[in-house]
């Protein structure tokens, strides 16, 4: 089975995922955007079965009615994504992996939020909304 790891800044709060990911991708919605202080989030989604906190306690903030995001209080890193609607999965955003690179986003969500300078891979599947509305 594979496992990875990744964690926060200051290393205060750090993770362990297990097996293959459920999903993979970019989002540029509002407020992935305002949560990161970044024009998109890329992240990959695995079973919440095969995420474990192994350092730390990472704080809690509801985003949105049924979505929790999780940082770490004292660097500020954002860590994850929950929505009530899916108890299954949770998202994990990609760069606080020790190795992004082991997750390459495989679709884009949200361009009809995406900021006019930012930059757009075609060669993934793009969608205006969320990954089940029409493509670009």
């Amino acid at each position: 089975m594979d496992v990875a790891q990744g964690g926060c800044l200051c290393s205060a709060v750090r993770y362990r995922v297990s097996g293959a990911p459920v999903a993979t991708g970019t989002c540029h919605c509002n407020t992935c955007r305002k949560a990161s202080a970044a024009p998109s989030v890329a992240w990959v989604t695995f079973r919440r079965s095969n995420f474990q906190v192994t350092t730390g306690e990472p704080t809690v903030f509801r985003s949105s009615p049924g979505v929790e995001r999780t940082f770490c209080s004292r660097c500020g890193t954002p860590l994850t994504y929950a929505n009530e609607a899916d108890p299954d999965t949770i998202d994990v955003t990609t760069g606080s992996l020790d190795d992004p690179s082991l997750y390459p986003p495989s679709k884009e969500v949200w361009l009809e939020h995406k900021l006019a300078w930012s930059a757009s891979d075609a060669a993934i599947p793009r969608h205006l909304q969320g990954s089940t509305s029409p493509r670009l």
